[in-house]
């Protein structure tokens, strides 16, 4: 994956982290995180498992890392959106960030994880660095949505960015059924799991920004 044998320089580690972060990204579009090992993943890489964790601390922090990454990503394609297509109404905004959303499955299935799964595997020192980018990048999009509704103040737009992953943690399970369950839920004539999905993840934010906005006086 690389010209060199050991990684010794500081661009040499940052081209080693980025091939696996890539390769890790490149699984998950292929299989659920659940079903991807470390050996996997370093058989893929071309590295040995105790090469990998030179550069990471475990499994769980390459997708910690990997999460990070594309939540900045999302959160690059959502902030133009937000500032100049979306009008100051909570069913424009709730729409645009769920529709945002489902076109970036990997995000969201990593969030569906992350709690449970993630950061259960991960030193004291990759926690603080995660914690830390986690708060920057939730601290964005609060300001984001803050623009358009300044009444629901600091505390509320941060309320709002930290319930857009609850309820993309809770929601998300259901968007990749068995396929004996997706052929029940056929049978009976319901919107498919992606429809469901977005309809799921819009009406739990819309919800939660007319409560914020109400509790605020309106403003």
């Amino acid at each position: 994956m690389t010209d060199f044998q050991r990684a010794r320089r500081p661009e040499q580690v940052r081209q080693r982290r980025e091939a696996i972060l890539d390769t890790a990204g490149e699984m998950l579009a292929e299989r659920p995180l659940a079903e991807i090992s470390l050996r996997e993943l370093s058989d893929r890489v071309g590295l040995a498992k105790s090469n990998v964790l030179r550069y990471f601390d475990s499994r769980e922090a390459v997708f910690l890392e990997l999460l990070d990454r594309q939540w900045t990503a999302w959160l690059d394609e959502l902030e133009p959106v937000l500032t100049r297509q979306v009008p100051s109404e909570a069913e424009a905004v709730a729409t645009a960030v769920a529709l945002s959303l489902s076109g970036h499955a990997q995000l969201c299935e990593l969030i569906s994880s992350m709690a449970g799964v993630l950061e259960r595997n991960i030193t004291v020192e990759y926690a603080r660095v995660f914690k830390g980018n986690s708060s920057r990048n939730a601290d964005r999009l609060a300001a984001m949505v803050r623009g358009h509704f300044p009444g629901i103040g600091e505390h509320g737009a941060g309320h709002f960015a930290g319930s857009v992953f609850v309820i993309v943690a809770g929601l998300w399970p259901y968007a990749r059924p068995t396929e004996a369950v997706a052929q029940v839920m056929a049978e009976m004539g319901s919107p498919t799991s992606p429809e469901l999905f977005v309809i799921g993840l819009r009406e739990g934010l819309c919800n939660q920004l007319v409560g914020l906005i109400a509790r605020s006086g309106g403003r």
